[in-house]
Protein backbone atom coordinates (compact mmCIF):
# COMPACT_ATOMS: atom_id res chain seq x y z
CA UNK A 1 0.00 0.00 0.00
CA UNK A 2 1.04 3.33 -1.05
CA UNK A 3 1.40 6.94 1.36
CA UNK A 4 -1.99 8.51 0.72
CA UNK A 5 -4.56 11.14 2.36
CA UNK A 6 -5.49 9.38 5.39
CA UNK A 7 -3.18 6.72 5.56
CA UNK A 8 -1.43 5.89 8.86
CA UNK A 9 2.16 6.24 8.35
CA UNK A 10 4.39 4.62 10.94
CA UNK A 11 7.84 5.37 10.57
CA UNK A 12 11.58 5.67 12.40
CA UNK A 13 13.74 8.65 11.41
CA UNK A 14 16.82 10.37 12.87
CA UNK A 15 16.69 14.58 12.74
CA UNK A 16 20.12 16.22 12.40
CA UNK A 17 20.87 19.92 11.65
CA UNK A 18 23.32 20.86 8.81
CA UNK A 19 26.14 20.66 11.09
CA UNK A 20 25.07 16.82 11.39
CA UNK A 21 23.88 17.70 15.21
CA UNK A 22 21.16 14.89 16.56
CA UNK A 23 18.03 16.79 16.74
CA UNK A 24 15.57 14.48 17.52
CA UNK A 25 15.26 10.48 16.53
CA UNK A 26 12.88 7.62 17.51
CA UNK A 27 15.94 4.85 17.67
CA UNK A 28 15.14 2.31 20.74
CA UNK A 29 11.08 3.90 20.86
CA UNK A 30 7.97 2.78 19.07
CA UNK A 31 7.74 4.16 15.54
CA UNK A 32 6.05 7.49 15.39
CA UNK A 33 3.21 7.33 13.70
CA UNK A 34 1.17 9.91 11.97
CA UNK A 35 -2.35 10.53 9.59
CA UNK A 36 -0.68 11.05 6.34
CA UNK A 37 -2.53 14.97 5.33
CA UNK A 38 -3.32 15.78 8.52
CA UNK A 39 -0.45 18.44 8.99
CA UNK A 40 0.77 16.49 11.76
CA UNK A 41 4.31 16.28 10.35
CA UNK A 42 6.56 19.02 9.00
CA UNK A 43 5.10 20.01 5.31
CA UNK A 44 8.45 19.43 3.76
CA UNK A 45 8.71 15.62 5.00
CA UNK A 46 4.64 15.39 4.53
CA UNK A 47 5.54 16.25 0.84
CA UNK A 48 7.86 13.52 0.27
CA UNK A 49 6.56 10.90 2.07
CA UNK A 50 3.75 10.61 -0.48
CA UNK A 51 3.42 7.48 -2.58
CA UNK A 52 6.18 5.39 -0.45
CA UNK A 53 5.47 2.51 0.95
CA UNK A 54 6.57 -0.24 3.59
CA UNK A 55 10.34 -0.62 3.85
CA UNK A 56 11.15 2.48 2.25
CA UNK A 57 13.94 4.52 3.82
CA UNK A 58 14.32 8.07 2.20
CA UNK A 59 16.73 11.12 3.04
CA UNK A 60 15.16 14.12 3.31
CA UNK A 61 16.19 17.67 3.43
CA UNK A 62 13.96 20.08 5.03
CA UNK A 63 14.62 24.11 4.46
CA UNK A 64 13.40 26.20 7.26
CA UNK A 65 10.33 27.58 5.28
CA UNK A 66 9.06 24.00 4.99
CA UNK A 67 9.68 23.04 8.67
CA UNK A 68 9.47 24.72 11.62
CA UNK A 69 9.27 28.42 9.72
CA UNK A 70 11.87 31.28 9.39
CA UNK A 71 12.93 33.46 12.08
CA UNK A 72 9.86 35.94 13.22
CA UNK A 73 11.97 39.00 14.45
CA UNK A 74 8.70 40.53 15.68
CA UNK A 75 8.67 37.31 18.23
CA UNK A 76 11.88 37.98 19.61
CA UNK A 77 10.88 40.70 22.32
CA UNK A 78 12.29 42.19 25.16
CA UNK A 79 10.46 42.68 28.32
CA UNK A 80 11.08 44.71 31.90
CA UNK A 81 12.32 42.28 34.51
CA UNK A 82 9.28 43.19 36.66
CA UNK A 83 6.81 42.19 34.85
CA UNK A 84 7.76 38.52 36.29
CA UNK A 85 6.27 39.57 39.62
CA UNK A 86 9.69 38.45 41.17
CA UNK A 87 10.04 35.22 39.68
CA UNK A 88 13.93 33.83 39.60
CA UNK A 89 14.37 34.42 35.36
CA UNK A 90 17.17 32.88 33.80
CA UNK A 91 18.31 32.44 30.50
CA UNK A 92 17.30 28.85 29.17
CA UNK A 93 14.21 29.19 30.73
CA UNK A 94 10.64 28.48 29.04
CA UNK A 95 7.28 29.89 29.59
CA UNK A 96 3.81 28.86 27.68
CA UNK A 97 1.65 32.19 26.88
CA UNK A 98 -2.34 31.41 27.16
CA UNK A 99 -1.66 31.37 23.58
CA UNK A 100 0.10 27.82 23.91
CA UNK A 101 3.42 29.78 22.23
CA UNK A 102 6.40 28.86 24.27
CA UNK A 103 8.72 31.56 25.09
CA UNK A 104 12.48 30.76 25.27
CA UNK A 105 14.83 33.15 27.77
CA UNK A 106 17.46 34.40 25.44
CA UNK A 107 19.46 36.66 27.93
CA UNK A 108 18.77 38.75 31.12
CA UNK A 109 20.53 41.84 31.15
CA UNK A 110 20.46 45.71 32.85
CA UNK A 111 16.80 44.68 34.07
CA UNK A 112 15.16 43.12 30.58
CA UNK A 113 14.86 39.82 29.68
CA UNK A 114 15.16 38.99 26.22
CA UNK A 115 12.14 36.29 25.08
CA UNK A 116 12.13 34.82 21.70
CA UNK A 117 8.98 33.17 20.41
CA UNK A 118 10.30 30.95 17.79
CA UNK A 119 9.88 27.38 17.36
CA UNK A 120 13.60 26.59 18.57
CA UNK A 121 14.06 24.98 15.16
CA UNK A 122 12.99 27.86 13.19
CA UNK A 123 15.25 29.26 10.25
CA UNK A 124 17.17 25.55 11.12
CA UNK A 125 16.69 23.19 7.67
CA UNK A 126 16.38 19.93 9.25
CA UNK A 127 17.66 16.59 7.90
CA UNK A 128 15.62 13.60 8.29
CA UNK A 129 16.48 10.51 7.74
CA UNK A 130 13.25 7.79 7.56
CA UNK A 131 12.15 4.16 7.37
CA UNK A 132 9.01 3.58 6.64
CA UNK A 133 7.65 0.31 9.23
CA UNK A 134 3.96 0.68 8.73
CA UNK A 135 1.39 1.89 6.15
CA UNK A 136 -2.51 1.40 6.33
CA UNK A 137 -5.58 3.19 6.21
CA UNK A 138 -7.25 5.23 8.98
CA UNK A 139 -10.14 4.15 10.38
CA UNK A 140 -12.99 6.52 10.60
CA UNK A 141 -12.74 7.19 14.31
CA UNK A 142 -9.25 7.61 12.99
CA UNK A 143 -9.82 10.47 10.99
CA UNK A 144 -12.53 12.08 13.08
CA UNK A 145 -10.09 12.27 16.12
CA UNK A 146 -7.29 13.94 14.11
CA UNK A 147 -4.92 11.31 15.12
CA UNK A 148 -3.27 7.70 15.49
CA UNK A 149 -4.94 5.25 17.83
CA UNK A 150 -2.39 2.23 19.07
CA UNK A 151 1.45 1.64 19.15
CA UNK A 152 3.19 5.31 18.06
CA UNK A 153 -0.13 7.28 18.34
CA UNK A 154 -2.43 8.88 20.80
CA UNK A 155 -3.81 6.54 23.77
CA UNK A 156 -6.87 7.90 25.17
Amino acid sequence: MRITKNSVVSFHYTLNDPEGKLLDTSAGKDPFAYIHGSGMIVPGLEAEMEGRTIGDSLQVKVEAAKGYGEIDPSLVQRVPMDKFGGQQVEEGMQFQTPDHRVWSVMEVKDGDVVLNGNHPLAGVTLHFSVEVTDVREATEEEISHGHVHGPGGHHH
